[in-house]
């Protein structure tokens, strides 16, 4: 999504010059949201994105993995060879983080990419045994579509709650309800000890019978080529980019999956893995490969998950805030949550309530505070509460 959206971009904004996207899989640059929706319930075969690339006289190379960037020679190291640049922007993303011991084991599943969501749907029958490994978005989406495609799907997960790495406990508790309604069977507090094919084993000893297991326990950014290029990362790999996305290497960028970068609305750094700051940071990019006076990367992140039915979203940054509002309450069937830090919203999360998002967003974006008593009733509009 990055890169290709990069690419585009640069077109759009005027650049002229020669321009190449190189890309490790076999396929032209695809969506990604769609893999763990339509193509696992097979209503789609591909994703790919709805580009014209001899159109926009992009030299697209696929199937090329970088091994190695070499900053001095203004060269990316390749599995078929040395790519030149002038200017490099890095958008290679995240790879699916693997339980430990389970590569090779029959059976077993990731799904990051085109070809995992292929592989993983031919195993999806009906009545087959599903363990999926992992109660994040990844996860219930993925249990979404199984239990739709009639498998007996049960979901273990190591943390207390579902979405232990998203939100609060007190929000992730409150989905454990919309497992049980699915007919999933939801295990929390439970770390897998081992897999073998037919059976993931728990730390407490449960057999637990599976003819097919998915792992959904994380990414993490896809950087070990730049490892001592001069490219700088965090602890937790991401390359250090500043308020432009340009990295401590001279020349190059860094956008997507693969990318942090520090947030004045928020006062923190962010890595963002979602399509949204794909798309967002690719202008960006594009705008200051082009220009001096690109302005700062500074976006109001947002998310969305489809899962049991219900349409999940989230935008914004919670762990700044010092408040939180409820609008409804966890039995309607809809219903928001906004954390204020002070009368200003900084976050949202919206269970089928569109508008709310639409709305809340805005709010975000502008630093609007808030009556905090209109906009704790679900009958006000978020924007009839900005003061």
């Amino acid at each position: 999504m990055a890169g290709a959206q990069t690419a585009a971009a640069l077109r759009q904004q005027g650049w002229t010059g020669r321009l190449t996207l190189l890309g490790d899989e076999p396929h032209p640059p695809y969506d990604r949201p769609p893999l763990s929706k339509d193509v696992l319930l097979g209503k789609a075969d591909s994703t790919a994105f709805d580009l014209d690339w001899a159109a926009l006289d992009v030299e697209l190379l696929t199937g090329r993995r970088a091994l190695r960037l070499d900053g001095a020679a203004r060269t990316v190291h390749t599995d078929a060879g040395p790519v030149g640049y002038d200017r490099l922007v890095a958008a290679t993303g995240a790879t699916a983080v693997p339980l430990p011991g389970t590569q090779g084991v029959p059976g077993v599943h990731l799904l990051r990419t085109a070809d995992d969501a292929l592989a993983l749907r031919t195993a999806l029958r009906p009545g087959v045994r599903v363990v999926i490994v992992g109660a994040g978005w990844i996860g219930a989406e993925t249990a979404t579509a199984a239990r739709q495609l009639g498998c007996a799907v049960t979901v273990v997960e190591a943390a207390d709650q579902p979405l232990a790495g998203a939100l609060p406990a007190d929000l992730g508790r409150l989905t454990r309800d919309w497992y049980a309604a699915a007919g999933v069977e939801l295990r929390t507090g439970a770390a897998v000890a081992s897999v073998e094919p037919g059976a993931v084993h728990l730390a407490d000893a449960t057999r637990l019978a599976a003819d097919v297991v998915v792992v959904g326990i994380g990414a993490r950014p896809a950087t070990g080529w730049l490892h001592g290029s001069g490219v700088d990362l965090d602890g937790g790999g991401a390359v250090l980019a500043d308020a432009r996305l340009r990295t401590t290497l001279p020349g190059v960028h860094a956008v997507g999956d693969c990318a942090s970068f520090p947030s004045a609305r928020f006062a923190t750094r962010l890595t963002v893995q979602h399509w949204d700051n794909a798309m967002l940071g690719a202008r960006t990019v594009a705008a200051d490969l082009l220009g001096p006076d690109a302005p700062p990367y500074d976006p109001v992140p947002y998310f969305w998950s489809e899962q049991f039915g219900r349409m999940v979203q989230y935008t914004g940054h919670h762990p700044s805030a010092d408040r939180l509002l409820w609008r409804g309450t966890p039995e309607d069937a809809s219903w928001t949550v906004l954390w204020l830090r002070g009368d200003v919203p900084v976050a949202l999360l919206a269970v089928d309530r569109p508008r709310d998002l639409v709305q809340g967003r805005r709010l975000i974006e502008r630093s609007t505070p808030v009556d905090p008593a209109a906009a704790a009733d679900p009958g006000t509009p978020l924007k009839s509460a900005a003061r």
